[in-house]
C-alpha cells in the first residue's frame, strides 16, 4: 500500500491496484477565519494543485462532512459522477450537493475486491462529543495487502481500542493533534493517546496525519515525536509524514 499525505485528513492511498481519496480539503492557504482565535486557516497550503491532486482517483472515502475534511471548494471541484463512500448520516447532504455517484457503508462494502468496513468513532468527549456528531472511520482489507484502520475524527476511547484488537490491523493511520476549541478539550486525539494506540497496536505502523493545518491543532509533528521517544515508541513504528510525503508499507 502507498498514502500520500496531502493535508490535515486528506491522503491519497494506492490500494488493491485501485486510487482512493480521502477527505478531501482543497481551501487555499488563509481563506477561513480563526477556529480557536489565533490566526487564518488553513495555515498551510496544499503540496500540489487540485487538479494534480485529483487525478487519477477512482473514489472517494468520506469520514464526515464538517468543512475541514470536506470544504466547498473540493466540492466544487469533485467531479460530480465520482464514487463516494460515506457514513449513512451524510448520504442525503452529498446527494444534495450534486453527487451521483454515492454509497452509504452501513457496514461493510466490497467494493471492486477491497472489502471496507465502517468503524465507530467519537469526536470529543461529553457535551463535546454529542455536539460535533456523526464521525467514523474504516478498516480496508484485500488480498496480498496490510489490513489497514482510518480511525479519522476520533478520540481514543474502548471502541477504538476494541476495533485494533479485532482487526489487528498493520496500518493504522489517527488524526493526532488533539485539535481543541479552547474549552472543548481534544477533539480527536493528541500526543498521549497517539501513543496509546502504538502500545495497544503494536508491532502494527501508524501513522499521524490531521497535523499543523488548523490554529486549533495543539500538537505539533515534534511534539508528537517527542512524546513517541519519551515512550520508547521507535520511528518505524510511528510515522509522522509532511504534507505531500508518500510512504508504502507492505503486507
Amino acid at each position: 500500500m502507498e498514502v500520500q499525505l496531502i493535508r490535515n485528513a486528506t491522503m491519497r492511498w494506492t490500494y488493491a491496484g485501485h486510487l482512493f481519496l480521502t477527505d478531501p480539503y482543497f481551501a487555499a492557504k488563509h481563506t477561513w477565519p480563526p477556529l480557536a482565535g489565533k490566526s487564518q486557516n488553513p495555515q498551510v497550503d496544499l503540496p500540489a494543485p487540485p487538479a494534480t491532486i485529483l487525478a487519477d482517483v477512482e473514489t472517494v472515502l468520506v469520514s464526515h462532512l464538517h468543512p475541514d475534511h470536506f470544504d466547498p471548494v473540493a466540492q466544487q471541484l469533485l467531479p460530480k459522477d465520482l464514487p463516494l463512500l460515506c457514513q449513512p448520516a451524510d448520504e442525503a447532504d452529498l446527494r444534495e450537493q450534486g453527487f451521483l455517484h454515492v454509497i452509504p457503508v452501513h457496514q461493510s462494502l466490497n467494493w471492486y475486491g477491497v472489502s471496507l468496513i465502517r468503524t465507530p468513532g467519537q469526536h470529543g468527549r461529553g457535551v463535546w462529543a454529542e455536539r460535533m456528531g456523526n464521525v467514523c472511520g474504516f478498516i480496508l482489507q484485500a488480498p496480498d495487502e496490510p489490513t489497514v484502520y482510518w480511525a479519522g475524527d476520533t478520540v481514543w476511547y474502548e471502541a477504538v481500542r476494541q476495533t485494533i484488537l479485532q482487526y489487528r490491523p498493520t496500518i493504522i493511520i489517527t488524526h493526532s493533534s488533539g485539535a481543541d476549541f479552547g474549552s472543548s478539550g481534544p477533539i480527536i486525539m493528541d500526543a498521549a493517546e497517539t501513543v496509546a494506540v502504538c502500545q495497544v497496536a503494536a508491532p502494527a505502523t501508524v501513522i499521524a496525519v490531521h497535523l499543523e493545518t488548523f490554529d486549533f491543532d495543539m500538537v505539533s509533528r515534534e511534539a508528537l515525536r517527542v512524546a513517541a521517544d519519551a515512550a520508547k515508541i521507535p520511528p518505524e513504528q510511528l510515522r509522522i509524514p509532511r504534507d505531500g510525503v508518500r510512504l508504502t508499507i507492505s503486507g
